[in-house]
């Protein structure tokens, strides 16, 4: 068997899934992600917006569906991303750090090119959301395209490197309400959520 790849492992599965993915993003969106939707969404905002995909088959239905000129798409990696440092105001990266060999990495990389008290919008898997299926062959020791990060986990990533937490939610698993969440620790919220989403700040220089 050849070496893994697991940034090419990850292109292609998504390469796969883009349709699948593209019939959902509208629904995700208005109710929680998807392909291009969230830049669009961003965009009639009033926001400039560049958004960016491993998957070239993501970027090219993101570019045609869109069709918007104003809103650049690009194909490339989070961990190593083509741009200047501090380039952005914010950063938003939804469902994005699980699909990474080295989450620590990615989330260097997000902080690089966002101006000092620059916001990091970014949302993690909770324990209830389907997509984590996918790290399932590892415990056969074969490869999975999926990291298993916990949302408090992160929490703990984003601490060491020195991002100041200013807000947090969750995006509840299908079956899950108010009642159920009602006295419960960040934990436990976490632990019923398909989606835990950060607002983060990148402290430092001026």
């Amino acid at each position: 068997m050849g070496q893994f790849n697991w940034e090419k492992e990850v292109e292609t599965q998504w390469d796969d899934r883009a349709a699948f993915w593209n019939k959902r993003s509208m629904n995700m969106w208005d109710n929680g992600s998807g392909d291009g939707y969230g830049s669009y969404k961003l965009r009639q905002s009033g926001f400039d917006v560049t958004g960016m995909d491993l998957s070239g088959e993501m970027i090219r239905r993101a570019n045609e569906w869109t069709n918007d000129d104003q809103i650049h798409f690009l194909q490339g990696n989070v961990t190593n991303l083509p741009f200047t440092d501090q380039r952005f105001d914010g950063v938003m990266a939804i469902n994005i750090l699980e699909w990474t060999e080295t989450p620590a990495i990615a989330l260097n990389e997000l902080q690089r090119v966002v101006m000092p008290n620059g916001l990091l919008f970014i949302g993690v898997l909770g324990p209830t959301a389907g997509p984590r299926a996918n790290s399932f062959p590892r415990l056969y020791g074969k490869p999975a395209i999926c990291n298993t990060m916990m949302p408090w986990e992160f929490q703990r990533l984003a601490m060491e490197h020195e991002l100041e937490y200013v807000d947090g939610f969750g995006v509840w698993k299908q079956g899950v309400n108010e009642a159920h969440l009602h006295g419960l620790p960040l934990e436990l919220k976490q632990a019923l959520s398909f989606m835990w989403i950060f607002m983060l700040r990148r402290t430092g220089e001026e």
